[in-house]
């Protein structure tokens, strides 16, 4: 396996073997380099032009951090078409794993063998077999995961790869003759109408990738989500237990559901109390058209927003509140101001009924200091979830190309949630975009937990919280149990066992449950309590699922976790699904503690805490 670049200049002869419009890869830019320095994670060619491409790939605990960097040290504009993050050729593979990703049905995993995709190499060795993936826009998990792993099957061998990617990005698979190649990055002029003017004695360096090698895919997956470094709070550190309200009120908060709300939650377990959309609207309005301006509503809140966060604070709770401060909903004051949202052809992107701020200005970036952090600030919240509702798209103008113009926008979004952090050392930050649409690690890294969906009330929910464990911590995977006063006692240990496959979140109205129903809640509360440094340090060594159709899921699922000689074994059963075949998972194993209902019928969920 041997590490190195792609990349392609304007003007130079495209690759041949009937790649030309499928992948700009292996022409004339990448086979005319010459090298010429190598040391231990790092290569330098010269290019036939004169241009200096460094190719990095150093290595940190078991993963190799890739990321290439182009200097023009010509005297001529240099304009980029193509330039990876990682580039591996001579990998023998016959199958790869991919995560698809839509709205309320993120991370679900798809495995082909190369022959289903016609990928085997010609009688003659001629002819460049592609498989090229990845996502145009703003939201990077949709459709695909920035993620792919291949398995040499005969050996048990497989090599996976992450971007950390926010905007449009691709992966391309390639086979010509008896081994393969995998390249990715930014999506290039083909795939994402990206293409970069460097001035001579300038550069520019890709974002990172992460590639991991191992004997099973979920040893290289471990690998992956382990390499991200997120930026998780002081506060957080301990994985405490979230309630948001959205799944109480449907984007209608106020003062006293807040205060009956955090009444019941004190001394619960609980340490935030989330205020979620609605906020800021106008009495007559609707929480989706309203985003934008960021001035709390009178008639909801006639003091000020500072006395709900005060209130919550009164019950011991940390307060939290919800913005979506990149876009601009149709009732916004902000939607009419053109010169400060993005355009493409110099018409303002609008996408049902939204706009977006453009990032990449001082005058936005004073506003949102002002209406975000300073509302934050002075209202004494500890806690943001930032949502994002809709996708920019191709590109916008601003740049020498829509999608160098859309790279550099979102990468100003990402860059504001740090700065938010540093003005306010203390805050814990959600990343959220329409649940999942942004569980990727760039963005990963810039906040202490993700919504890992917007499938909050489903059944598909377990099923959705376990296929994260491939692709982020579960120490940030936010999953909510909503709980429902005629929900029985099977359909609220389902939910809240689903919660231990990552980060315990409650909503719902749970002033309105009996007594028996929350003391189901506090014992989960309880038992997490004991078992989530499993879901924080642990390795999720088997996640093992029947159900095919998300929608009416049937069999059953059972996840393992492994720490030292304790383990988390998580089992949900579907329709037909009862008494599950779990006992292979328990062998070697003492139970120590078991939550949830027996899984002798439809619908059920079931945690046992083991050790040996």
């Amino acid at each position: 396996m041997e590490f190195y670049t792609e990349f392609r200049l304007l003007g130079d002869e495209y690759g041949g073997n009937f790649g030309n419009g499928i992948t700009l890869s292996g022409g004339e830019s990448t086979y005319g380099v010459t090298e010429i320095d190598k040391t231990d994670g790092l290569t330098v060619y010269k290019g036939k032009r004169g241009h200096t491409v460094k190719c990095f790939h150093e290595s940190e605990r078991g993963v190799t951090f890739c990321r290439s960097e182009f200097i023009n040290t010509t005297n001529e504009t240099a304009r980029l078409e193509l330039i990876s993050s990682f580039a591996v050729r001579g990998i023998k593979a016959d199958r790869i794993h991919r995560a698809t990703s839509f709205w309320s049905a993120e991370g679900k995993l798809l495995t082909q063998k190369l022959t289903d995709l016609n990928m085997e190499p010609s009688w003659a060795k001629h002819g460049i077999r592609i498989e090229k993936f990845g996502q145009v826009g703003s939201m990077p998990v949709r459709k695909w995961f920035p993620f792919l792993v291949l398995e040499d099957g005969e050996n048990s061998r497989f090599v996976g790869v992450q971007l950390y990617c926010a905007s449009s990005w691709q992966i391309e698979v390639m086979q010509k003759e008896d081994t393969v190649y995998i390249q990715g990055g930014i999506a290039d002029r083909d795939f994402g109408q990206w293409f970069k003017d460097i001035s001579p004695g300038e550069n520019f360096v890709t974002p990172k990738a992460a590639v991991a090698e191992g004997n099973s895919l979920s040893e290289v997956c471990d690998k992956l989500v382990k390499a991200q470094k997120p930026d998780i709070s002081d506060v957080d550190r301990d994985m405490p237990v979230i309630f948001n309200e959205y799944c109480t009120t449907w984007g209608n908060p106020t003062l006293e559901n807040l205060d009956k709300t955090a009444a019941r939650l004190q001394g619960s377990g609980v340490k935030y109390l989330v205020i979620d959309s609605g906020w800021y609207k106008k009495s007559e309005d609707d929480w989706f058209s309203c985003t934008g301006d960021w001035i709390p509503e009178k008639s909801l809140f006639p003091n000020g927003i500072k006395q709900a966060a005060d209130t919550i604070k009164k019950y011991g709770l940390i307060p939290g509140i919800w913005f979506e401060f990149e876009c601009l909903g149709n009732k916004a004051e902000g939607y009419g101001m053109t010169d400060h949202i993005l355009t493409r052809d110099g018409y303002p992107v609008t996408v049902g009924g939204r706009r977006f701020w453009d990032m990449r200005q001082k005058w936005v970036k004073d506003f949102l200091d002002e209406r975000v952090i300073g509302l934050l600030r002075d209202s004494g919240f500890g806690y943001i979830k930032v949502d994002y509702n809709e996708n920019i798209g191709a590109g916008v103008d601003g740049a020498e190309s829509y999608g160098e113009a859309l790279r550099q926008s979102v990468e100003e979004s990402r860059k504001f949630f740090i700065h938010m952090k540093e003005e306010l050392p203390h805050l814990v930050i959600e990343n959220c975009s329409s649940g999942g649409h942004r569980l990727e690690p760039s963005f990963m890294e810039t906040a202490s937990m993700a919504s890992f969906s917007d499938a909050h009330e489903c059944n598909s929910i377990p099923l959705i919280a376990a296929n994260l464990h491939r692709l982020i911590r579960p120490e940030q995977s936010q999953i909510w149990a909503v709980l429902r006063a005629n929900a029985d006692e099977h359909r609220i240990n389902y939910l809240l066992c689903a919660s231990f496959l990552g980060r315990l979140c409650l909503s719902g109205e749970i002033f309105d449950l009996t007594e028996s129903q929350w003391a189901q809640a506090q014992n989960a509360i309880s038992f997490y309590s004991r078992i989530k440094h499993i879901i924080k340090d642990g390795v999720t060594t088997d996640i093992v699922a029947t159900a095919d159709d998300y929608s009416a899921p049937s069999g059953y699922q059972a996840v393992m976790r492994r720490l030292n000689d304790e383990a988390l074994l998580v089992v949900h059963t579907f329709k037909n699904g009862s008494n599950p075949p779990i006992d292979s998972f328990l062998d070697g194993y003492e139970i120590k503690e078991c939550f949830g209902s027996e899984l002798d019928g439809d619908f059920r969920g079931r945690a046992y805490f083991l050790k040996k």
